[in-house]
Protein backbone atom coordinates (compact mmCIF):
# COMPACT_ATOMS: atom_id res chain seq x y z
CA UNK A 1 0.00 0.00 0.00
CA UNK A 2 1.24 3.50 -0.86
CA UNK A 3 2.05 5.89 1.94
CA UNK A 4 -0.86 8.24 1.14
CA UNK A 5 -3.11 5.75 -0.65
CA UNK A 6 -5.85 5.88 1.97
CA UNK A 7 -5.37 9.54 2.95
CA UNK A 8 -8.34 11.81 2.43
CA UNK A 9 -7.32 14.76 0.23
CA UNK A 10 -7.89 18.39 1.12
CA UNK A 11 -8.23 21.02 -1.60
CA UNK A 12 -6.66 24.47 -1.19
CA UNK A 13 -7.81 27.32 -3.42
CA UNK A 14 -6.14 30.72 -3.28
CA UNK A 15 -7.97 34.04 -3.16
CA UNK A 16 -7.06 37.69 -2.86
CA UNK A 17 -10.42 38.53 -1.21
CA UNK A 18 -11.69 35.95 1.25
CA UNK A 19 -15.04 37.63 1.88
CA UNK A 20 -15.88 37.70 -1.84
CA UNK A 21 -14.62 34.12 -2.38
CA UNK A 22 -16.52 32.81 0.66
CA UNK A 23 -19.73 34.33 -0.67
CA UNK A 24 -19.14 32.77 -4.11
CA UNK A 25 -18.41 29.24 -2.87
CA UNK A 26 -21.23 29.35 -0.30
CA UNK A 27 -23.97 31.35 -2.04
CA UNK A 28 -23.39 30.64 -5.75
CA UNK A 29 -21.95 27.12 -5.69
CA UNK A 30 -23.93 26.11 -2.61
CA UNK A 31 -21.07 24.55 -0.66
CA UNK A 32 -21.65 24.35 3.08
CA UNK A 33 -19.27 26.56 5.08
CA UNK A 34 -17.90 24.29 7.82
CA UNK A 35 -15.98 27.02 9.63
CA UNK A 36 -13.53 29.87 9.26
CA UNK A 37 -10.18 30.23 10.95
CA UNK A 38 -7.32 32.71 10.75
CA UNK A 39 -6.04 31.10 7.55
CA UNK A 40 -9.07 30.09 5.49
CA UNK A 41 -12.77 29.69 4.92
CA UNK A 42 -13.35 25.94 5.11
CA UNK A 43 -16.04 24.17 3.09
CA UNK A 44 -17.10 20.56 2.68
CA UNK A 45 -17.76 19.08 -0.75
CA UNK A 46 -18.17 15.42 -1.59
CA UNK A 47 -16.74 14.44 1.79
CA UNK A 48 -13.57 16.45 1.14
CA UNK A 49 -12.35 19.64 2.79
CA UNK A 50 -11.99 22.71 0.57
CA UNK A 51 -9.92 25.53 2.08
CA UNK A 52 -10.15 28.98 0.50
CA UNK A 53 -6.99 30.74 1.67
CA UNK A 54 -5.83 34.31 1.23
CA UNK A 55 -2.69 34.88 -0.80
CA UNK A 56 -2.43 38.65 -1.37
CA UNK A 57 -0.32 38.49 -4.54
CA UNK A 58 -2.06 35.44 -6.01
CA UNK A 59 -2.25 35.10 -9.79
CA UNK A 60 -4.62 32.40 -11.10
CA UNK A 61 -3.56 29.70 -13.53
CA UNK A 62 -5.27 29.42 -16.91
CA UNK A 63 -6.07 25.73 -16.49
CA UNK A 64 -8.70 23.93 -14.46
CA UNK A 65 -7.73 23.68 -10.80
CA UNK A 66 -10.86 21.96 -9.50
CA UNK A 67 -13.61 19.96 -11.14
CA UNK A 68 -16.98 18.87 -9.78
CA UNK A 69 -18.39 15.57 -11.06
CA UNK A 70 -22.18 15.69 -11.22
CA UNK A 71 -24.81 13.29 -12.59
CA UNK A 72 -26.53 15.91 -14.79
CA UNK A 73 -24.24 18.52 -16.34
CA UNK A 74 -26.96 20.50 -18.21
CA UNK A 75 -29.15 20.79 -15.10
CA UNK A 76 -26.20 21.88 -12.96
CA UNK A 77 -25.03 24.42 -15.56
CA UNK A 78 -28.58 25.82 -15.87
CA UNK A 79 -28.89 26.14 -12.08
CA UNK A 80 -25.55 27.96 -11.82
CA UNK A 81 -26.39 30.14 -14.82
CA UNK A 82 -29.64 31.11 -13.08
CA UNK A 83 -27.49 32.35 -10.17
CA UNK A 84 -25.64 34.62 -12.59
CA UNK A 85 -22.61 32.44 -13.34
CA UNK A 86 -21.11 32.77 -16.83
CA UNK A 87 -19.45 29.79 -18.50
CA UNK A 88 -16.21 29.94 -20.44
CA UNK A 89 -16.02 29.18 -24.14
CA UNK A 90 -12.72 28.14 -25.66
CA UNK A 91 -11.55 28.47 -29.26
CA UNK A 92 -11.45 25.28 -31.31
CA UNK A 93 -14.01 23.65 -28.99
CA UNK A 94 -17.66 23.25 -29.87
CA UNK A 95 -19.88 24.28 -26.98
CA UNK A 96 -23.66 24.03 -26.93
CA UNK A 97 -25.92 26.97 -26.09
CA UNK A 98 -25.25 26.46 -22.35
CA UNK A 99 -21.48 26.45 -22.81
CA UNK A 100 -21.13 22.67 -22.44
CA UNK A 101 -18.59 20.74 -24.46
CA UNK A 102 -19.47 17.14 -25.31
CA UNK A 103 -16.22 15.29 -25.93
CA UNK A 104 -16.36 13.99 -29.52
CA UNK A 105 -17.18 10.28 -29.68
CA UNK A 106 -17.89 10.07 -25.96
CA UNK A 107 -20.69 10.82 -23.53
CA UNK A 108 -18.46 13.05 -21.40
CA UNK A 109 -19.70 16.60 -20.94
CA UNK A 110 -17.76 19.46 -19.38
CA UNK A 111 -18.37 23.15 -18.75
CA UNK A 112 -15.85 25.61 -17.33
CA UNK A 113 -16.29 28.75 -15.27
CA UNK A 114 -14.20 31.04 -13.09
CA UNK A 115 -14.44 32.00 -9.47
CA UNK A 116 -14.08 35.69 -8.50
CA UNK A 117 -10.27 35.38 -8.45
CA UNK A 118 -10.10 33.86 -11.94
CA UNK A 119 -9.52 30.26 -10.82
CA UNK A 120 -10.88 27.93 -13.51
CA UNK A 121 -13.35 25.36 -12.20
CA UNK A 122 -15.34 22.77 -14.12
CA UNK A 123 -18.55 20.74 -14.06
CA UNK A 124 -18.36 17.30 -15.66
CA UNK A 125 -20.04 13.93 -15.70
CA UNK A 126 -16.93 11.87 -16.21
Amino acid sequence: MGILETAKPAIVICTRDRTRATSFYRDILGLPLAHEDDLAAVFQTGGVTLRVSVVPDFTPHEHTILGFTVPDVPATVKALHDKGLAFNRYPRMTHDELGILTVPGKSIQVAWFKDPDGNVLSITNG
